[in-house]
């Protein structure tokens, strides 16, 4: 059962009572106490942070070390570690996957890094094993950088954060909220981490309860939780798209980190008498159930015996769904999934840095035991988080009595979570503990008339569905023990044989490792006088996910080539997006030239645009609510690199898709709810005077629009834009800032 609080709440007694509002109180929670420690500079409701360490994965690194460089790196001022679980495939685009593996290593030996080879573990698991600290913050450039469970705030965000880390700048952001979360009782039999986070995701994500804030675990039911629960629960708050999150610590913290070989770590974490919150999540876990996430999002709970009793019914939204979305362009025929009343599924999963924990899988080994997965179109594959959890699995028996029953193991690798492994037939439905099951998330391509459907489940429903052989089962109706306790070990000389350590040990005469697909950033412009932007898509879905912007899967194998991944733009959601951002460019081109075709001549006279000299032309991609998911820069960077300028929206989904908006110069414009979007694609949308307005601070840019029925005025609205933010929307981009900030310097 979960009850939300929307009023201010404070801990009196060690148990929170409703107050009139939070007050002063809030430095007394866990969050503001580790947040007061990593600020720079007066309190003055704008945060200013530095990190203890940084992480990124071979999905996002080459980008960052590409930008800093620019902008003027010369070593890694703090530990930044370079994993390798996304383009671990490197059958996939021929050498170019390797390619960028070498090129981190090169980086991590020139500027002092740690490096992670393939296969070694997953981003965040290496992070809990090897980085997590009581007190600690930790930025990552992967939306689920969660550490909460080991007294940790991680945060994640696009690459560009990163670059300002490198660069010895602040993470800036507005002193946010901090929400309760009150844990009481146990969770019953059969109910594991995923039930838990599905459960919370499906109260607080739709109604934007957690949005941006920061989510603080505490109360009696912490302590009932071991340590791979938590964590399981706490890495899926990203899907809530709150801030960050922290959680109290206690004994099996300290006894995690002393096993892990770092004790002085721990710190003992709670909130103080008269801690206030602004708002507060009750979840009585003894209440809750076996639950599933429908397609396509976490938030789409329900519980499985809800789904089980009346199948049909479900499926039958989510076929709606998808062919509200996907208009006719391919069909998702679920209904076809229940068989005689029953639900049945082709594939499972449990992986990554949510389901690939030691406890889910020796659980799943205790439900399977004595049982197999069959010889019929199920499979199910694990894919453990890192080298030393498998070390476990093998040493304790857990490996090989799955291997048994017919499952398959494969490497430390983040495939099935963004779409580059296990992808499943067509039409097909797969039961995953991983994160996320977004539209093509789980590697489909809708365009193609490829789409298939992914349920989130707990790794112990998944195992009570494997043994029946891909019948949906909740493992809450599966009667077996517990796995036996064991002594938790953790082999920590397989990162000393493997991984680079290089912090403190910059060799800035090592060259970097080029391959042919690592190119560096175009040149981008800087913000013009007066803005005509060109729509190049409109988006009516209430949500854009960054992976309709830039889609995950083998086109990850491009991300260290601007140009060649930016022609990927919203293929699977929009694939006339790339040739209509082109057509714009090629209208700048013209202008910069002064050749002006006669469409702009015409646009001109329609608009009465004074003077075309002052004007710069480039693309905008309108969707009501863009950017929820992953955090990858890329998202905004293609659609820069193609001439884009802008978004405009009602809303956007996350903070961090609004901040690689700005860090790549291109202007966050929102609209007011309620007001019309009549834009269709080709359509111009002239905002007079930006450069100035945005100088100033304004808010408010008078727009007009340019449509086949007439013109039509439109307020675009640019609100709580820090001074920071408005000149890297003045200068084009993060690396023109620098790059003016450095040769301001030269010149003095």
């Amino acid at each position: 059962m979960i009850q939300l609080h929307s009023g201010s709440v404070m801990l009196q007694g060690g148990v929170p009572a409703p107050i009139p509002a939070a007050g002063s109180g809030r430095d007394k929670t866990m969050a503001y106490q580790i947040l007061r420690r990593h600020h720079r500079g007066p309190w003055e409701g704008q945060l200013h942070l530095t990190f203890d360490s940084l992480i990124s994965h071979d999905i996002t690194y080459v980008g960052i070390i590409q930008t800093a460089k620019a902008s003027g790196l010369r070593e890694f001022p703090v530990p930044y570690v370079l994993t390798n679980c996304h383009n671990s495939l490197c059958a996939v685009g021929g050498t170019i996957n390797e390619d960028d593996h070498a090129f981190g290593l090169s980086a991590a030996v020139k500027y002092g890094g740690n490096y992670v080879p393939a296969n070694q573990a997953v981003i965040h698991q290496y992070a809990r094993e090897m980085m997590a600290g009581c007190g600690r913050m930790i930025l990552g450039s992967d939306s689920h950088t969660r550490y909460g469970a080991l007294g940790t705030m991680g945060v994640g965000e696009g690459g560009p954060e990163i670059v300002k880390q490198l660069l010895r700048n602040t993470y800036d952001i507005a002193a946010p909220q901090v929400v309760l979360v009150w844990l009481t009782g146990t969770p019953p039999h059969g109910v594991g981490p995923h039930d838990v986070a599905i459960a919370l995701c499906g109260a607080v994500y739709g109604n934007g309860f957690a949005k941006n804030k920061i989510l603080e675990f505490a109360g009696p039911g912490v302590a009932h939780l071991p340590m791979d629960y938590r964590i399981g629960i706490d890495v899926m708050t990203t899907e809530t798209a709150c801030l960050s999150s922290i959680w109290q610590t206690d004994d099996a913290v300290a006894e995690y980190l002393t096993i892990h070989g770092r004790p002085e770590a721990y710190t003992r974490l709670a909130p103080e008498e008269g801690a206030c919150y602004d708002a507060m999540i009750s979840i009585d876990l003894s209440r809750l159930e076996p639950m599933a996430a429908l397609p396509f999002h976490p938030s789409e709970a329900v519980t499985l015996r809800e789904l089980l009793h009346d199948p049909g019914d479900y499926l039958r939204q989510v076929e709606q769904r998808a062919a509200e979305q996907f208009g006719g362009k391919a069909t998702l025929s679920l209904t076809d999934q229940v068989v005689d009343g029953k639900l049945v599924v082709q594939q499972g999963i449990i992986a990554g840095c949510a389901g690939g924990m030691y406890d889910n899988i020796a659980e799943a080994a205790a439900i399977l035991s004595g049982g197999d997965v069959g010889c019929g179109p199920f499979s199910l594959s694990v894919y453990p988080p890192s080298i030393p959890v498998n070390l476990e699995l093998m040493q304790n028996g857990v490996q090989q009595a799955l291997l048994e029953a017919g499952v398959l193991f494969k490497p430390c690798f983040c495939g099935p979570c963004f779409g580059a492994g296990d992808v499943p037939a067509n039409n097909a439905l797969s039961v995953r503990h991983t994160t996320r099951n977004f539209p093509s998330r789980e590697g489909s391509k809708p365009g193609d008339g490829q789409l298939s459907g992914v349920l989130l489940m707990d790794a112990r429903s998944i195992a009570a569905t494997a043994r029946n052989h891909g019948v949906v089962t909740s493992a809450a109706e599966v009667d077996y023990p517990a796995p036996a306790p064991v002594r938790r070990t953790f082999d920590g000389g397989v990162y000393g044989r493997r991984v680079y350590f290089g912090y403190g040990k910059a060799r800035p005469e090592a060259p970097l490792h080029y391959g042919p697909n690592i190119a560096e950033w175009p040149a981008i412009p800087p913000l013009g006088e007066e803005l005509l932007l060109q729509v190049a898509s409109v988006l009516r879905d209430p949500v854009t996910t960054t992976d309709e912007l830039i889609p995950s899967g083998e086109t990850s194998s491009y991300r260290s080539n601007p140009l060649k991944l930016a022609s990927f733009a919203l293929s699977r959601r929009d694939p006339d997006y790339v040739p209509r951002a082109r057509a714009t460019q090629a209208l700048e081109e013209a202008r910069r030239s002064g050749a002006i075709p006669p469409e702009l001549q015409s646009v001109q006279k329609a608009l009465s645009i004074p003077d075309m000299g002052r004007v710069q032309i480039g693309s905008v991609l309108f969707a009501n609510k863009p950017g929820d998911g992953s955090a990858r820069e890329q998202a905004a960077s293609c659609q820069r690199v193609l001439g884009g300028c802008a978004n405009l929206c009602y809303e956007f989904a996350t903070k961090r898709y609004r901040s690689n908006c700005v860090n790549w110069g291109m202007l966050p414009f929102t609209l007011a709810e309620g007001t019309d979007f009549p834009g269709c694609p080709g359509d111009f949308l002239y905002v007079p005077q930006v450069r100035e307005k945005v100088t100033r601070g304004d808010e408010e840019f008078p727009a007009l629009l340019l449509t086949d029925s007439g013109i039509h005025a439109l307020t675009l609205y640019l609100k709580n834009t820090t001074a920071e933010e408005r000149e890297l929307l003045l200068t084009g981009c993060l690396m023109n800032h620098y790059a003016a900030q450095n040769a301001a310097e030269n010149r003095r």
